[in-house]
């Protein structure tokens, strides 16, 4: 029956209510008369019309109030006060019209009877139909819903709600309680909830919201709606950005795991927030192909993309996980996190190494018998690379040309590169040396097929070291300026989790010699990102146009080493894979018997510390380098 209940349509429950107000007001009246007088009490002549009449008067009456707009599953204090009100109204009209129609009279302690009556009627019958349909019939929490807190509502801040399904409830009731909040309303994209009211408050339309928000003078609003997709939420995003409130949201369900709401999960808008793209299901026989039940090494275990390797590994149930990482601090740090996990009956190692300490990766190799590795060991700072220029070569191509020799010679048989969108027509070294490693995989692959070397490709990161994300938060906390180096500038992005888990689709799908590429989605411009989460913030920009703005932002130019524009191939020839967002690229390569006398050079310019030479040989072994800047190595001496 309670189902049932739940299924009409919107109008249909409307119609039961009203049906059942008009019945309980006229048994009402007639219960009033029979107390007063001491019997039953039948009406005759005058008083049948002013007594089944009174649904008529009462229904105007409560539909004015909005008795029939609030959702009773929701209903709250603001929706029973409003009962009152609308009842005493009706009691006391009733009771004008009865004076003037009755011929006899009617006695005025019947009007009090009346109103104490449908008081308890039409506010109890609401309280206990929300009890029957709430799906969590708790009293206690009832009760809260309808306490006024004690802190005034004036100094608190008036947040709107955009979402009125059950995240949306459930949020302006823990809002409700708090010392901070006064939620005001709701926003709904659902047509059959707008013009309604949900404890209490209206659900407004997205095409009011400018309206709404200087009419009930919004400070926040807050994205309850877990279960929308990235799509979903960046159109909304894009909505309220233009409007001077700090929008905050509740994050997915897949984090929503519990299913309870708190002002706790309320979280600012992340770039995540903005890519707008959603993410595609993994396929689960790739994700565990070269890793369940295997030994596998990470090389940079302790960085951005190596720790969340190594924590998506973990799950996957490897025999071993070694990590490996030259930073003490980042592997104890990594080493803790795992141990705390849990490790599913598998052997966790720490290793202290640099990935030009050739011995040592030989000795690591060989004792545990590795059958996959992950070279995500890499300098990979732009500008600092440029300010280090032998030590990026010695690292990024020698390092990897290391763990490659080393994984040949101790039979691993998956090998993955983590690569960089850096890598195709560089101006930089950093993105030099990282299409030289790819060059070197693909070399040592042509000349042996026992190790499958996959190369992965693909551009910034949220959240990693050095990422512009944190440092424009900081400098909007500060006050500003935001420094954006270049208002061109353009830049893809991809959430960490996200391009770990297609990192290790991708080398499941390598044959040798592969080189696989990130679908990033769209490019973002970083000025626009930076106007973005200045607005987000609830704060604006400080311009020309606008010179009583918040926040400045502040163009500094381009970097030692930067470019407007990152590209993520070098050619055309690309086909498609299984996985829509990983795509395989037939690119050029250099034999081994032509690379190797270049990389002796190479190793001889680093000894002798030679910066000349060591970009010369970088344009020789990579025709698309074309350095944005002068040699600006921190040892570089022109005499």
């Amino acid at each position: 029956m309670i189902n049932r209940m739940i299924g009409l349509s919107r109008i249909n429950k409307q119609l039961v209510m009203l049906f059942a107000d008009s019945v309980a007001l006229v048994l009402i009246l007639l219960a009033s008369f029979s107390i007063r007088l001491g019997y039953w009490y039948y009406p005759e002549s005058d008083l049948v019309w002013v007594i089944f009449g009174a649904p008529v008067v009462a229904s105007i009456i409560f539909v004015r109030f909005g008795l029939y707009r609030a959702v009773i599953r929701y209903i709250g204090f603001k929706a029973l006060w409003a009962i009152v009100q609308a009842v005493s109204l009706y009691a006391l009209v009733w009771g004008a019209i009865g004076f003037m129609v009755a011929t006899d009279g009617i006695p005025r302690s019947v009007i009090l009877i009346n109103w104490v009556l449908s008081l308890l009627a039409i506010g109890g019958v609401r309280i206990f139909a929300r009890a029957l349909l709430s799906e969590n019939t708790n009293f206690k929490f009832l009760m809260f819903n309808f306490e006024l807190n004690g802190k005034s509502q004036g100094d608190k801040k008036r947040v709107l709600v955009y979402g009125a399904g059950d995240a949306g409830v459930q949020l302006v009731s823990a809002l409700s309680h708090s010392s901070e909040y006064n939620p005001v309303g709701f926003v709904d994209d659902l047509k059959e909830l707008q013009g309604n009211q949900i404890t209490g408050l209206n659900v407004y339309s997205i095409d009011a919201i400018e309206g709404v928000i200087s009419k009930l003078r919004v400070d926040e609003v807050l994205i309850a709606m877990p279960s929308a997709s990235r799509t979903k939420r960046l159109d909304i995003i894009n909505i309220l950005e233009s409007y001077p409130v700090l929008v905050r949201m509740l994050p997915g369900v897949a984090e929503l795991a519990e299913g309870k709401v708190s002002i706790g999960d309320l979280r600012e808008v992340s770039i995540k927030d903005l890519l707008g793209r959603d993410t595609v299901v993994p396929n689960k026989e790739l994700l565990s192909k070269n890793i369940t039940n295997k030994v596998v090494v990470v090389t940079g275990a302790g960085g951005s993309i190596g720790s969340e390797l190594c924590r998506q590994i973990v799950f996957l149930k490897p025999k071993a996980l070694i990590l490996y990482e030259m930073s003490e601090l980042a592997l104890y740090t990594i080493e803790k996190e795992l141990s705390n996990i849990g490790m599913h009956s598998m052997d966790l190692y720490p290793i202290l190494g640099s990935v030009n300490n050739k011995t040592r990766l030989t000795n690591v190799f060989k004792r545990f018998g590795v059958d996959t590795v992950y070279h995500a060991a890499a300098y990979k700072h732009v500008p600092m690379v440029e300010f280090n220029n032998t030590e990026g070569v010695d690292n990024n191509i020698f390092g990897t040309l290391n763990c490659a020799q080393v994984a040949i010679d101790t039979g691993v048989e998956t090998f993955v590169l983590i690569s960089t969108d850096k890598a195709v027509r560089p101006t930089n070294t950093m993105g030099a040396t990282k299409r030289s490693a790819e060059l070197v995989l693909q070399a040592l692959s042509a000349k042996q097929s026992d190790t499958k070397f996959t190369m992965v490709r693909f551009g910034n990161v949220l959240g990693s070291s050095g990422s512009v994300i944190p440092l424009f938060k900081q400098q909007i906390k500060v006050g500003g300026p935001v420094t954006v180096t270049d208002v061109n500038m353009v830049r893809y992005f991809m959430t960490i989790p996200e391009a770990v888990e297609l990192v290790i689709q991708a080398g499941a799908m390598g044959l040798g010699g592969d080189v696989f590429v990130l679908d990033m989605g769209k490019p973002v411009r970083i000025d626009d990102l930076a106007k973005k989460m200045i607005r987000l913030s609830g704060l604006e920009v400080k311009d020309e146009s606008n010179p009583d703005g918040d926040i400045e932002i502040k163009y500094t130019g381009l970097r030692p080493g930067e470019k407007l524009y990152e590209e993520l191939l070098i050619g055309d020839n690309v086909s498609e894979t299984d996985n829509p967002l990983i795509m395989r690229a037939q690119e050029e390569m250099l034999a081994w018997d032509e690379l190797e006398p270049i990389l002796n050079d190479l190793q001889i310019a680093i000894t002798n510390c030679d910066q000349k030479k060591l970009r010369e040989l970088l344009i020789q072994i990579v025709p698309g380098f074309k350095p944005q800047c002068e040699i600006t190595d921190v040892l570089y001496n022109e005499e």
